[in-house]
């Protein structure tokens, strides 16, 4: 996760805010809604934990890629991998692989799910550890768990999923940041993705989840997914709150934008993107405590959390209807 918002809330008339404007949306019929489960989203965390810290040009981060990739390979019909080669903001050369799997990649009519799988290369935060790098089981493990575990539990359902196609992308480093520097030292992944789109896609919208495991986390309706995507807010945060998440999900807008992977895929790739993520203005730091810390491990990570923000993307992703298009295999 890369750098922080205002620290403030405000209000917000979410039920208020426009719906998509596509004509002629086809309306399905409802199917069942599978069951996520996070038994199996933790052994996924875990195992990406298991490499120690995912830092571009080491061995963990290599081992964890080919992991990525048969994984995706298993629950998605296609897998594309970006491999470049970025300059991060110390000078270093970055090896990196944006990782892509497609569900129904036929279909016109997507939504493009995603998250970073990378980890922070050294702790700017935390005494001891200062420095260290960090294992990243929240900012960054988390996410792609979540991602992971909706791509298996589509792959599974005999009703053939939902209605539009999915891009699920898991974005290379998104923490090899300066803290307290430029935005644009962060989000190298998905800089270089918007910039040089391995496929000609247009998705309707996009998600993001950045720190979605830890217990007790909250969050709120962040600044430029507001801004950039209010219909894509509202649907989220509808869905969970019919499913009973509006403790985790609160009605409320943060007023300072936080500088993540949505920013960069709404500003340089025009898709209307959100970002859920763990963030609480009444905190000193508005992060959790583990936050860009040697502390940011397994203790940390709680089922119910990684449960309540997988069940809610696989609703919003079931009652979206196609829109003006036929359904295509």
């Amino acid at each position: 996760m890369a750098c922080g918002g205002k620290g403030e809330t405000s209000e917000t008339s979410s039920g208020e805010q426009p719906e998509l404007s596509e004509n002629n949306p086809t309306v399905l019929p409802s199917k069942p809604v599978p069951v996520f489960d996070a038994d199996s989203a933790m052994d996924i965390l875990k195992a990406q934990v298991e490499f120690g810290p995912r830092v571009p040009n080491t061995s963990a981060h290599k081992a964890c890629a080919e992991y990525l990739i048969r994984e995706l390979k298993k629950w998605t019909s296609g897998v594309i991998v970006q491999d470049a080669n970025v300059v991060a903001y110390t000078g270093e050369g970055l090896k990196i692989r944006n990782i892509m799997g497609q569900i129904h990649p036929n279909r016109t009519d997507r939504i493009m799910l995603f998250a970073h799988w990378d980890s922070r290369p050294f702790a700017d935060r935390g005494n001891p550890g200062k420095g260290k790098p960090v294992l990243g089981a929240d900012d960054g493990a988390s996410g792609v768990a979540v991602l992971l575990e909706i791509a298996r539990a589509i792959a599974r359902d005999s009703s053939g999923g939902p209605a539009p196609g999915i891009d699920i992308v898991l974005f290379d480093a998104e923490d090899f940041g300066d803290a307290g520097g430029a935005p644009e030292t962060y989000c190298l992944g998905s800089q270089y993705w918007a910039k040089n789109r391995p496929l000609p896609i247009s998705s309707r919208y996009g998600i993001l989840l950045d720190m979605v495991g830890a217990k007790d986390a909250v969050f709120y309706q962040e600044g430029a997914s507001v801004t950039f995507a209010p219909h894509v807010v509202q649907k989220v945060w509808s869905a969970a709150h019919k499913l009973g998440y509006g403790n985790y999900f609160k009605m409320a807008q943060l007023n300072g934008p936080i500088t993540d992977d949505h920013y960069f895929i709404n500003t340089l790739a025009n898709i209307p993107s959100i970002d859920i993520i763990n963030y609480d203005p009444t905190r000193p730091m508005g992060f959790p405590g583990h936050w860009h810390t040697e502390n940011d491990n397994l203790e940390n990570i709680d089922p119910a959390t990684l449960k309540a923000v997988g069940q809610t993307i696989l609703q919003v992703l079931y009652e979206e209807p196609v829109l003006g298009r036929e359904l295509e295999p």
